[in-house]
């Protein structure tokens, strides 16, 4: 995958702009389950009382609260709080609010900012939490006794009184030991018991404590629905980006590997199946695409998410930590554990494919010879074979990932059932609340979530990662035909003019060379046939003048230039090549024949398929020139495909013309023709002809005879029917004596 990062410099923008909005959406997310504790414990359970400090006390109330206060601390609450009376001016104001006013003496907070409201929180909310229960046990005592601090008391005393009577060393005495219990039950439960207190407090002064909560959860429930709202967004803004990002590298990608192979000599196609460089093109970075898009949205949200998670969840409740521990550990093992059994079936899977998308081919392309010879029954076979090779490795991932998701589900609800059943202990010993548990479990939940994606990640970067190093084969690539740094310039004195020099080539791999010490000379306005037994070199020599591959030693020259000191492009402008297997491409007559010059004019198209001997079929078509062409040319016969293919090459005008057995398909009276009008058309161009036939050849200026890619006669027909016995014998099996003279 690292061979591919360049690739993604161009969408740098978009994928930090993706990690943004990622991580917007990730703290939408990890505040969600913020929100849904503060309604369950605040809204609900405290009544929509966020705080131990009350907006509104009454006078007789906070002389109560007051009293389980030290002196210091009894300031600075009435500090904050202001007292109205019928009196005070704004009496008219605050009697509307709180009713009981107009009874008695109101404290009313004065306006204070977050840091107030923590300084007073516990000071009030302790205060607040002694005088509830000391109300509590009023309301309930025990044969008429309460027991206050460890003692026995009459519920007729007047218990704040007494407490307020009590030397000042027993009263701090008393209210250290209060505050080893409020110590007990830790921060938030003091808030919550105090919550109720000041709900008591509220309807005492005639307050609609409904409306308080009522206000409080839809409050909250709006701000949640705003967070839901943001994250929506950023999925929608991260999944368009992501897709955009994706279809970018893959479009990107696929014009790299297809330039690239462009670019390749038949050296390199060589080692690259045809098969092989489709899937490379198409499926393997389909693979990669799939990646980028999960990647995108996966790879960088779920660590956000899983980290932020953790620490959200310890925050919450520090001591079922623990639990959280044991969901990581139980999900990394189940990763790792697939991960090691999956990942080498992903290697084989894209050549499996390679070896699928071979059969195929070769089952479409060889269909006819595979009816002729009754063998489809043997191919049927071949494709089942591979194809069940296949399908029993995407089984195998298959099960592997049907395996992994339940695994995890059953972690996840393991975790739920450990969640709350601890939870609910800690609840129990008011050492949690509700919705803090719940909490606990969404943060959970998104733990898990975030390594379920991560484990998703996992199975996918294996497959995508054997892509990624296939299509890395094909990029990294070097063409061993490359042009010049400086490239020469065609001499203009000579036009056609090409020249084998001691030239001797080897394919890689080979142990000997194929052609040896190859030296002639083919002169504009003659034709230089090659002719000689199977196997004999002929094509191979032929393809090295376009460079096709490059001479092993010796020199190849174009109008006394070496080939390789000037460009592929300039050396291949002046050629005509017709291939020994004709290609045509899906389109029309005229867009195959105009492949070799766009802006041919109509009268040189008709003027090459003249010379080709082409006019005869393509005015037989209701179209003519317009008449559609299958792909690879399957709608005409091989002889039309041939002429289609010369009268190409004739359209391009070149200096030089390559025939590769490029009449082999035509008849002997099409042929003659053809060469008659070939000869007058190209008196000024090079002609190289490659044939089987001594008929195609006969006439021409020079002969060169290979075998075993050696020369072994060179010249003109009847010199080497004089000098030449391999000639010779050519000659004679195919035509009489009577017919050679």
């Amino acid at each position: 995958m690292s061979k591919l990062i360049k690739y993604l410099k161009p969408f740098s923008g978009l994928i930090v702009l993706s990690i943004i909005l990622l991580f917007v959406q990730a703290m939408a997310d990890l505040s969600l389950p913020d929100y849904m504790s503060d309604i369950v414990n605040n809204g609900i359970q405290q009544s929509g009382i966020d705080n131990a400090v009350p907006e509104a006390v009454r006078k007789t109330q906070m002389d109560k609260l007051t009293i389980f206060m030290s002196k210091n601390n009894q300031d600075k609450v009435l500090s904050y709080y202001t007292l109205i009376e019928k009196t005070s001016n704004d009496y008219d104001k605050y009697v509307e609010i709180y009713p009981a006013l107009a009874n008695e003496p109101v404290y009313v907070l004065n306006q204070v900012n977050e840091s107030d409201i923590d300084e007073l929180n516990l000071i009030m909310g302790k205060a607040l939490a002694t005088v509830l229960n000391i109300e509590n046990m009023k309301s309930n005592p025990e044969d008429g006794m309460i027991d206050f601090n460890g003692n026995k008391i009459p519920v007729t005393i007047d218990i704040y009184k007494q407490f307020a009577s009590l030397p000042q060393g027993e009263r701090q005495l008393i209210s250290e030991k209060m505050n080893e219990q409020f110590t007990a039950l830790g921060d938030d439960m003091i808030i919550q018991v105090a919550a109720q207190a000041i709900k008591l407090e509220y309807e005492a002064l005639g307050m609609n404590t409904e409306k308080i909560q009522n206000r409080y959860i839809l409050s909250a429930g709006a701000k949640m629905l705003l967070i839901a709202l943001i994250s929506a967004v950023c999925i929608v803004g991260v999944g368009f980006l992501g897709s955009r990002t994706a279809a970018g590298l893959s479009r990107n990608l696929r014009k790299a590997v297809f330039t690239k192979v462009e670019s390749f000599s038949n050296t390199e196609l060589d080692k690259f199946s045809t098969a092989s460089l489709i899937t490379r093109t198409t499926n393997d970075i389909t693979q990669i695409q799939m990646l980028m898009v999960i990647m995108i949205r996966i790879v960088f949200y779920a660590p956000i998410l899983g980290v932020g998670g953790v620490f959200k969840a310890i925050s919450r409740s520090a001591s079922m930590s623990w639990i959280i521990a044991v969901a990581v550990i139980a999900l990394l093992g189940l990763i790792v554990l697939v991960f090691i059994i999956a990942m080498p079936k992903f290697k084989s899977i894209q050549k499996l494919i390679d070896r699928l998308n071979l059969v195929t081919r070769e089952n479409l392309s060889g269909m006819m010879v595979i009816r002729a010879f009754n063998n489809e029954k043997f191919e049927e076979e071949r494709f089942d074979t591979a194809n069940k090779n296949l399908k029993k490795t995407n089984l195998f991932v298959n099960r592997v990932m049907a395996v992994i998701f339940p695994t995890m589900m059953l972690i996840m609800n393991i975790i739920v059932l450990l969640i709350v059943w601890v939870g609910a202990n800690e609840i129990a010993n008011s050492s949690m609340q509700v919705g803090d548990m719940m909490a606990f479990m969404q943060y959970a939940m998104q733990i898990i979530f975030a390594f379920l994606m991560m484990s998703f990640m996992f199975i996918m970067i294996p497959r995508a990662s054997v892509s990624a190093q296939r299509i890395a084969e094909i990029l990294n690539t070097e063409p061993e035909i490359n042009d010049p740094q400086n490239p020469k310039n065609f001499r203009q004195n000579l036009k056609g003019v090409v020249e084998f020099k001691n030239v001797s080539f080897r394919y890689n791999g080979a142990e000997e060379d194929m052609l040896k010490n190859i030296s002639f000379t083919a002169l504009p306005g003659k034709t230089t046939a090659f002719i000689g037994s199977t196997g004999s070199g002929k094509s191979t020599l032929i393809n090295l003048i376009p460079r096709f591959y490059d001479v092993t030693k010796g020199q190849v020259l174009v109008n006394g230039v070496d080939v390789r000191e000037v460009t592929q492009h300039d050396l291949r402008e002046k050629i005509g090549y017709v291939p020994q297997k004709s290609s045509l491409f899906s389109g029309t007559i005229e867009s195959n024949l105009k492949y070799a010059r766009e802006n041919a004019p109509d009268q040189e198209l008709k003027n090459a398929a003249d010379i080709s001997q082409s006019m005869e079929f393509i005015t037989e078509k209701p179209e003519e020139f317009k008449s559609e062409i299958s792909q690879g040319g399957s709608n005409v016969s091989g002889g039309q495909k041939q002429r289609l293919s010369i009268a190409r090459a004739l359209i391009k005008k070149p200096d030089i013309y390559i025939f590769d057995d490029s009449f082999s398909a035509l008849d002997f009276k099409t042929e003659a023709a053809l060469r008659k009008a070939l000869e007058g058309k190209a008196q000024s161009s090079t002609i190289l002809v490659v044939a089987q036939r001594i008929s195609t050849i006969m006439n021409s200026e020079q002969i060169i005879v290979l075998d075993e890619g050696k020369i072994v006669g060179k010249g003109t027909h009847k010199e080497l029917m004089k000098n030449c016995k391999i000639y010779q014998e050519i000659a004679l099996s195919q035509l009489s004596k009577e017919e050679l003279a």
